[in-house]
């Protein structure tokens, strides 16, 4: 609906005060507050005076538009002029002139919602204003204009002196609150000065305490190291010394001194620990801790452990059970660590345990999903991506929620009824976790307390820094040939080898670094290794490859699996020396 509200002509300089006062009335009434009003009154005087000015007078149209989606107050300022030239120009502030025309133009397109222009050389300029009005207010109506129209009317008739005098009163309250806004705006930046004064200051003495603190946590660590150090020496010294005098080599011990003697044993094995807990500590946290990846099994491992952790337990209340694992693949990370991890949580749960069971098993995770474990009937190879979850859950006096992130702390410790008769250090833990975070994987705990808990460690089957060798393919051994692996780096030599092993009973399978033989040798049981190594074993430069073939030699002795297989050396060094490496079977 669109309904004209006034329509007043402009002929004389006072008709553009009239203007100016019907357009602060209608505001008003429309329900614009007081900012409103000085902003739509400016904007239309400041056009019909432009109109007065440079066209000799014209017409102001004031209308209400109620058919879009918000209420319109439109003015529409007309003339019959020589028009505009260069309006482009002047709306987009790049026209000059002598007499200021266009800044009143810019001016009340700034001031307004809507402001559109209509010009023609010789045809007159149509200038149309756009105020919405104010969200919120009650939608006009035909009774509603009516009345705004007779407000207006009884006003009666305009006087020029009055209306200068409300403009100017309104010009006052305008430069007052320009002038308190400036005050605030002064007092607002004094504040920001003041805040990055402080900031500035803040992080200055953030970077001395960080600076601080890791100046401490080197020294930390480097006296963990330094006495860890010193510790062991006497250490090991009062443990030999008790095991000798247990033993009776020297003389029999009476009931009493046997019994001092193993306290004085247990105490040094408590330290012992403590200190090797320390050390390593200080190693992972110093970043010196390295990561001796090779290829093993969970049910090898699960062997070793059962062996090893057996003997913990005091009585026949609690069983150590290890769930078969023989239908897992391989793993290809750091058997060590993982072993060390898993001691822990083994070795808490027997001694949180009173009865009961501590039942040790894993399950591996390919990258798309599908659990496999104990049982499944197949297993999913070690591939980059997968993941493997060891998982050691008791029968004992479990942990509160609340409790379960204090015992990742350092000497943290909960404290609970048995600590009379078990003690530990606190440090086992938080070591378990950083040597899992090393492994590229996570802890887990579920605890009920009086239930017993759950601890789980997942880490990659493919240790991230192995997960880019290059894939071993996977070879089947012929039926009438025997596997032979041969770790060489130089394809020549390496097609010497084939050449001289053809039309023989052995099939030969050929790798280039001791990463992919690791693999190899989790895949297939080769009836020899063939191993070059360019330099003798005394004569290495630690820097040099041959080092870590070496150690892969001494490391395929110590693997129960390997220590028979035939280990032939060849070097072209021309020293006897390499020969009798005592891990080699011939040097050649």
């Amino acid at each position: 609906m669109d309904i004209r509200l006034l329509q007043t002509a402009i002929a004389v300089e006072t008709d553009i005060v009239l203007v100016r006062r019907r357009t602060r009335r209608l505001a008003e009434l429309l329900g614009f507050d007081r900012q409103e009003q000085t902003r739509v009154t400016t904007a239309v005087s400041e056009i019909a005076r432009n109109a007065f000015e440079y066209a000799g007078g014209g017409q102001v149209d004031f209308r209400i538009l109620t058919s879009r989606a918000r209420q319109q107050f439109v003015i529409a300022v007309r003339d019959k002029g020589p028009g505009i030239t260069e309006i482009d120009a002047i709306l987009a502030g790049m026209h000059t002139s002598r007499t200021g025309m266009g800044i009143g133009l810019i001016g009340a397109q700034r001031l307004m919602d809507e402001f559109d222009i209509e010009t023609a050389p010789g045809a007159g300029t149509t200038v149309r204003l756009v105020k919405y009005l104010p969200r919120g207010a009650d939608p006009l109506t035909a009774a509603s204009v009516r009345r705004v129209v007779d407000a207006l009317a009884a006003d009666g008739p305009p006087d020029a002196m009055e209306e200068i005098r409300q403009q100017n009163q309104l010009i006052l309250l305008q430069m007052q609150e320009l002038r308190l806004r400036q005050e605030d705006l002064e007092k607002l930046n004094q504040e920001l000065q003041d805040t990055n004064r402080g900031v500035v200051a803040l992080y200055a003495e953030l970077d001395e305490r960080a600076d601080h603190l890791r100046r401490a946590d080197e020294l930390k660590s480097r006296f963990l190291s330094h006495t860890s150090h010193e510790f062991r020496t006497p250490l090991n010294s009062i443990l030999a010394l008790s095991r000798l005098l247990l033993s009776r080599n020297d003389g029999d011990l009476t009931n009493e001194q046997d019994r001092q003697v193993r306290f004085i044993h247990k105490a040094a094995e408590d330290l012992t620990e403590l200190v090797n807990d320390l050390l390593d500590l200080a190693k992972v946290e110093a970043g010196k801790t390295e990561i001796a990846a090779s290829v093993f099994t969970v049910d090898g491992l699960f062997g070793t452990l059962r062996g090893m952790l057996r003997p913990l337990l005091s009585s026949d209340a609690v069983a150590l059970v290890f769930e078969d694992a023989a239908s897992l693949p391989p793993l290809h990370t750091d058997e060590g660590k993982v072993s060390q991890i898993l001691r822990n949580f083994i070795s808490n749960a027997i001694k949180y345990t009173e009865r009961g069971e501590v039942r040790v098993w894993a399950s591996t995770d390919p990258p798309g999903g599908n659990r496999v474990g104990p049982g499944a009937g197949s297993a999913v190879g070690s591939a980059p991506g997968s993941t493997v979850t060891f998982h050691v859950r008791d029968t004992g006096i479990g942990i509160a929620p609340d409790d379960i992130e204090l015992i990742f702390q350092e000497f943290g410790q909960v404290t609970n009824r048995l600590q009379g008769r078990v003690k530990g250090t606190g440090l086992g833990l938080p070591l378990a976790r950083k040597l899992a975070e090393l492994l590229g994987g996570r802890i887990d705990v579920e605890s009920t307390p009086g239930a017993g808990s759950t601890f789980a460690v997942t880490i990659p089957c493919v240790y991230a820094a192995e997960a880019e060798i290059e894939t071993i393919p996977s070879w089947d051994v012929e039926a009438d040939k025997l596997p032979v692996l041969l770790l060489e780096d130089n394809p020549t030599d390496a097609f010497v080898v084939d050449r001289i092993l053809s039309g023989s009973p052995y099939q030969l399978f050929h790798v280039r670094t001791v990463p992919e033989a690791r693999v190899a040798l989790g895949r297939l049981h080769p009836a020899a290794i063939i191993l070059d190594a360019p330099y003798p074993a005394d004569t290495l430069d630690t820097q040099h490859p041959s080092d870590e073939r070496w150690r892969f030699l001494s490391a395929l002795r110590e693997d129960d699996r390997q220590a028979s297989v035939p280990v032939i050396v060849t070097s072209p060094a021309d020293e006897p020396r390499a020969a009798p490496h005592p891990a080699a079977g011939a040097c050649l």
